[in-house]
């Protein structure tokens, strides 16, 4: 058996007695149940207050040199050509079908340095496939630094408040999918992002991963938070926060079977800026893949888990769900389904067979949650 991978944190959070699970071979918190903690309060924490993840579980892949934009242009599917210094957008690599290998962040360093954020159980995958794709190409060096970074994230209204305490940066300035570096908790040369996957405000932190940084870097942020009620969150909470914002994840609403379109992203899939993977097959389908992603809302007792049958009146399946739960701060049952395109298309109620059960569920607008505007 594979020993699971361990963030630098993982004695702490054993400490604080999380409930550890297997995350893409990683061992990782999926709740704080202790002194009244877990799931539902940590969600909540992150609508109202604040909460804080550690998600240095991460990968971290580097493009450097006079050919790295054509080179990330070229593999992933929104337009890098559009990013100034200091700013970050979604991306995804795709196959040649169209299909994807993951969901990526990529940050414009300069304009011959690129970080791209990946998904922790797809690193190694994800870094041996662009070495494949182009990796051979000169004035370009591509390198794996995912080992060298610890990275936080620190989301919900009160964020800002609790990291302005331990920086100067001025973070009120730094806009949404922007970033910049400064001194943090007496940290310097860390990388302060205005991102997060959870729907609300917040800030992701990228710090040199020891042991002695990570500790003081979290102990501090907690104390910071204090005031505001601030919680440790595992990956239950991250997952009901993003299901809740309508945010895909890898293996549910984005796979190596799905395309860019059925998963609703095409506002970042940019075939308008020339040649990349899977361009040519996404092309072909004019907008109108054969499925897409719709989102339900249960209207009958039951929960739509992952992977139930989505069926029509007569009982006839017509497509999956791809994530389903409880929705704390909601206070319902939601799930995201891919469905025939036509299904989506048209109107009424549908059905997700629970165990068994055929249970009614009314399509919803997705996000299913969106943040109060200040």
């Amino acid at each position: 058996m594979t020993e699971l991978k361990k963030t630098l944190l993982n004695g702490l959070h054993r400490n604080l007695k999380a409930r550890m699970v297997d995350f893409g071979g990683w061992d990782m918190p999926v709740e704080y149940p202790a002194n009244g903690g877990g799931l539902i309060s940590e969600h909540l924490a992150v609508r109202n207050a604040v909460g804080l993840f550690d998600v240095s579980h991460m990968g971290e892949i580097q493009f450097r040199g006079p050919g790295s934009l054509e080179a990330v242009q070229y593999v992933t599917m929104n337009d890098a050509s559009k990013l100034v210094d200091g700013q970050a957008h979604y991306s995804a690599l795709l196959t040649p079908e169209g299909h994807f290998v993951d969901d990526i962040l990529v940050h414009r360093l300069s304009a011959n340095d690129y970080l791209l954020v990946v998904n922790a159980g797809n690193i190694e995958k994800d870094f041996q496939w662009i070495r494949s794709q182009v990796g051979a190409r000169h004035g370009i060096h591509i390198s794996n630094f995912s080992d060298y970074y610890s990275q936080f994230a620190i989301q919900g209204p009160r964020a800002l408040e609790t990291l302005a305490k331990l920086t100067k940066v001025d973070l009120a300035a730094i806009k949404n999918y922007w970033f910049t570096w400064g001194e943090v908790a007496g940290v310097d040369h860390i990388l302060i992002a205005r991102t997060g996957y959870t729907g609300e405000d917040g800030f992701e932190l990228y710090l040199p991963a020891d042991l002695a940084t990570t500790e003081k870097m979290w102990d501090a942020l907690m104390e910071a938070g204090a005031e505001f009620g601030i919680r440790p969150c595992g990956l239950g909470a991250r997952n009901t926060l993003r299901l809740e914002a309508g945010m895909s994840l890898y293996g549910h609403e984005i796979s190596d079977s799905i395309n860019g379109y059925e998963a609703n992203l095409g506002r970042w899939l940019k075939l308008d800026k020339g040649d990349f993977i899977g361009r040519e097959a996404l092309a072909a389908l004019n907008g109108a893949p054969a499925r897409k992603l719709i989102g339900l809302e249960m209207i009958e007792r039951g929960i739509a888990r992952d992977g139930y049958p989505v069926l029509n009146e007569s009982g006839e399946p017509i497509g999956v769900v791809t994530s389903g739960s409880p929705a704390p701060y909601l206070k319902t049952n939601i799930a995201l389904a891919l469905v025939h395109r036509a299904v989506a298309e048209a109107e009424g109620d549908l059905f997700v067979d629970c165990r068994g059960n055929k249970v009614r569920a009314k399509r919803v607008p997705l996000p299913f949650y969106k943040r109060p505007k200040k």
